[in-house]
């Protein structure tokens, strides 16, 4: 049995309550093969895979927190350290009802890549709660966020463990996180991304995964004869990494036709009015179903999915797994020539694999949704030097570090024989480097 088959065989009966980490580290291993199997002897000897796939630490906490009919309420609270051999830990913070162990797992297991390929000094990460921001007031969101830093404050610091944001986890969350923080310690440091410019944040973190995502597309397009110019985008999501992806697209001149949100979806022939989209989620906070209001030719629907729809270019931004066998089936179907990652873990591995064998370009999140991480730990540097950067000067580091995520992963595929596939050479480009360092570093 190879090395590879045996580590995957250990993690199944080992970790078989958590589906979403055992699928991105079957991924992530599978596309390893040529790589391990050329050093296989030296990995094996100092347990390389072994250790890559358990965590540094786990922490799990319990959070209660007084809501406002004065009932105090417990959630759960996580972080996972996983990889720090390349920098800090570094990953977002996710509030979400369907937060469990098992998915922090698969977020922090591909968060040691995504950040490795960044080319930046950041290991991986990830953390956050079962707690749903959903329909609570700021004052609520405010106490959950204190309660939660009380417990998590003792586990990072700007050169040990830097977290940031993620689902349910905006601006205003990280506020409250960082306010809390420096009541407990005492210190003003760069310990979490995402700040608000007055206290620390960045120009263009908030654009930045849209944007990035958008830089790797284009990239990949033109290194295979097409140009983003003309096409037409379905975009799935409507939040910070869909809204700033379909911005992003129409400056460069592609039609954006769809987005969707957790009760339906629409589609414009016309091509999206962002304006609208962004008063409806982020000043109104309301659904999407809202949108033929301001557009009536505009069609909402609440049933299947943006995949059935025409398009040239596909763009997952909403959650794990939401594009399936089907949906690449239907993809293929219409002529779709590309699809590129906005989420993390979008699409299915029967999905991904469909899509490869058809011949579309696939961008895998690990590389293509990087953007959002990049500028993060451009946001650590700033704030260590205790300097801000105008936004022409972030847009143009995070469009040159986009650039050379493909470039790396696309010259790692070729490497080992196996040039287009992206998911393979961005798992090897990522890997190289954490393993390097891993093995230099000693057990």
């Amino acid at each position: 049995m190879s090395y590879v088959s045996e580590v995957m065989e250990q993690l199944e009966k080992k970790y078989a309550s958590q589906p979403e980490f055992l699928q991105a580290a079957r991924e992530v291993l599978d596309s390893l093969a040529p790589a391990i199997e050329a050093n296989e002897e030296k990995y094996r000897k100092v347990a390389l895979l072994e250790r890559l796939t358990e965590p540094d630490r786990q922490i799990i906490f319990r959070v209660p927190w007084l809501d406002d009919k004065g009932q105090v309420q417990v959630n759960t609270g996580y972080r996972v350290q996983f990889n720090n051999s390349i920098g800090p830990y570094k990953g977002g913070l996710r509030f979400h009802p369907s937060v469990t162990l098992g998915t922090i797992k698969f977020l922090g297991f591909e968060q040691i890549f995504k950040n490795s390929l960044t080319g930046l000094p950041i290991g991986g990460g990830k953390g956050g709660s079962d707690f749903d921001p959903k329909g609570k007031s700021d004052n609520e969101i405010m106490k959950f966020c204190q309660a939660f830093m009380s417990e998590l404050y003792k586990h990072i610091g700007p050169d040990c463990d830097v977290p940031a944001g993620d689902i349910g986890v905006g601006g205003r969350e990280i506020g409250y996180m960082y306010g809390q923080y420096k009541k407990l310690t005492t210190t003003y440091c760069g310990v979490l991304t995402g700040k608000g410019l007055t206290y620390g944040g960045s120009l263009i973190r908030t654009e930045a995964t849209g944007y990035g995502l958008l830089y790797l597309t284009e990239t990949m397009l033109k290194a295979n004869g097409h140009d983003i110019k003309g096409k037409t985008v379905a975009i799935s999501g409507a939040g910070n990494v869909a809204t700033y992806a379909a911005e992003k697209a129409m400056q460069m001149g592609a039609k954006v036709v769809t987005m969707s949100d957790s009760t339906g979806w629409v589609y414009d022939a016309e091509g999206i009015d962002l304006a609208a989209i962004k008063e409806i989620k982020e000043v109104k906070r309301a659904r999407l179903s809202e949108y033929t209001k301001y557009r009536p030719n505009a069609v909402y629907h609440t049933e299947g999915h943006v995949w059935s729809t025409k398009c040239d270019v596909a763009l997952p931004c909403a959650t794990q797994n939401e594009l399936n066998l089907d949906d690449a089936k239907q993809l293929v179907a219409n002529g779709c020539i590309a699809v590129a990652e906005g989420a993390n873990m979008p699409t299915t591995l029967e999905a991904t694999k469909y899509l490869q064998e058809n011949g579309i370009l696939f961008a895998p999140g690990k590389a293509s949704n990087a953007g959002g991480v990049a500028v993060s730990a451009l946001e650590m540097s700033q704030n260590s030097e205790r300097l801000s950067w105008t936004r022409e000067e972030v847009d143009q580091k995070l469009e040159g570090i986009m650039v050379n995520i493909f470039n790396n992963l696309a010259s790692a595929a070729k490497r080992y024989g196996h040039e287009g596939n992206y998911v393979m050479g961005a798992n090897i480009a990522g890997f190289e480097k954490v393993a390097e360092a891993m093995i230099a570093q000693g057990i």
